[in-house]
C-alpha cells in the first residue's frame, strides 16, 4: 500500500463517506465539536492564517431564521439536522496573524494591508479550513451536508457583519434513514487530472 493511513480509516474520511441528507435525532454534543476543531486546526494554510468562522445554529429561533434563506431542496432537511453550521470567512483575519507568526510580526502589514488582498486570501484559506472541518467531521464517526444553495446576503445580514463573507452552511450528524439519496456519482480518474511536466 502506498498510503500509511489504514483501509478503515480511509473509508472513513473519503471512500464510504457520502453527504448526508437526513440525519437521527440523536444531539451532536459541544465536546464532539470542540474534538473536531481541535484536530483540523493544524491543517495547513497560507501563513497559518486561520479565517474560517463556525457559528453554531442550535436554538430552534436561530434555525428558523436560517432555512427561511436556504434554497427549497436545503430547507426540510436543515429544520431537522441534530446540529448546523455557518461557515464564513472572516476578512479581518490579519489581527491575529502577529499572535500566529510570532517569528514574522510583520506579515500583517506587508502582505495585508489592502482590503482586496485580505478579502481573496480569507476566502481561500477559509474554504481550505471548510474542507479540513468537514473531514475532521467525518473522523469524528458523523456525516456531514454541505450547502450552497443559500440567500447568502441574508444569511450575512441576520447572523454575520460586513468583516465575515458566509461560505457554505453544514447540516451534522449521525445519518438517519435514506441518508443517501443516490448512488455515488464519478470522479475523474488519475490520468485526466494529474499531468507531469
Amino acid at each position: 500500500m502506498s498510503l500509511v493511513l489504514d483501509p478503515a480509516a480511509q473509508d472513513l474520511l473519503f471512500r464510504k463517506a457520502r453527504t448526508a441528507n437526513s440525519f437521527s435525532d440523536e444531539p451532536v454534543t459541544e465536546e464532539q465539536v470542540q474534538a473536531i476543531y481541535d484536530l483540523v486546526k493544524f491543517g495547513p494554510t497560507a501563513f497559518n492564517q486561520t479565517p474560517l468562522r463556525i457559528m453554531l445554529v442550535r436554538s430552534p429561533e436561530a434555525r428558523e431564521r436560517l432555512v427561511k434563506h436556504l434554497s427549497e431542496g436545503n430547507q426540510a432537511k436543515t429544520a431537522a439536522a441534530p446540529l448546523v453550521a455557518i461557515l464564513s470567512a472572516d476578512n479581518e483575519f490579519h489581527e491575529e496573524l502577529p499572535q500566529l507568526l510570532p517569528h514574522f510580526p510583520q506579515a500583517k502589514d506587508l502582505f495585508f494591508a489592502e482590503r482586496p488582498v485580505r478579502e481573496q486570501s480569507a476566502l481561500l484559506n477559509a474554504a481550505l479550513q471548510a474542507a479540513y472541518f468537514i473531514v475532521g467531521v467525518r473522523a469524528a464517526g458523523l456525516a456531514a451536508g454541505p450547502m450552497t444553495g443559500a440567500d447568502f446576503a441574508g444569511v450575512q445580514k441576520e447572523f454575520l457583519d460586513a468583516d465575515h463573507t458566509p461560505l457554505m452552511i453544514v447540516n451534522i450528524g449521525k445519518p438517519g434513514e435514506d441518508a443517501v439519496a443516490f448512488p455515488r456519482s464519478p470522479r475523474l480518474e488519475f490520468d485526466q487530472v494529474i499531468t507531469t511536466v
